[in-house]
């Protein structure tokens, strides 16, 4: 057994649990919240779960980062990889970027706010991780079609 066969499905899970997790919070979980409770539990019911789903997204961040680069490096040398690998891998990045700056700022924030009680300042902190979370996953999603077609389009 070779090591890629290791590190590709490894890999795979990361992302999947990432961008679905993304996915279901995002367009199930938030328009039910949002329907059906107040400002104070809608905020509370929140910073519970990105308490909950964070610490796994964390745990995808640094998945993804060394599958990819143990890829990258060991399966297509580095650099000299095919554009469509330089793509995901490029895509990635931000996405880790958006993530860190949604959980040391934008969460942070919530988190503060909703302790404070001050649900204007929570609301705010939310719809701004709420657009951010809709971004990354629109890139997830992109970087998913990368992965599977981009050798067949790009090259």
């Amino acid at each position: 057994m070779s090591w890629i066969s290791l590190l590709l499905p490894l890999h795979l899970v990361a992302i999947v649990l990432w961008v679905g997790g993304m996915l279901f919070a995002h367009m199930m979980l938030r328009p039910v919240a949002a329907a059906q409770l107040e400002p104070p539990l809608r905020l509370r019911l929140w910073v519970g779960v990105f308490g909950r789903f964070f610490p796994w997204v964390w745990l995808c961040v640094i998945a993804v980062l060394g599958t990819g680069l143990g890829m990258m490096f060991g399966y297509y040398a580095g650099f000299s990889a095919p554009l469509y690998v330089h793509a995901m891998f490029g895509l990635g990045i931000v996405m880790m970027l958006i993530f860190m700056h949604v959980f040391f700022a934008l969460y942070a924030g919530l988190r503060r706010a909703v302790e404070a009680g001050d649900w204007p300042a929570g609301a705010q902190q939310l719809a701004r991780i709420r657009r951010l979370v809709g971004v990354n996953m629109s890139i997830g999603v992109l970087n998913v079609v990368i992965a599977t077609a981009g050798r067949y389009l790009v090259g």
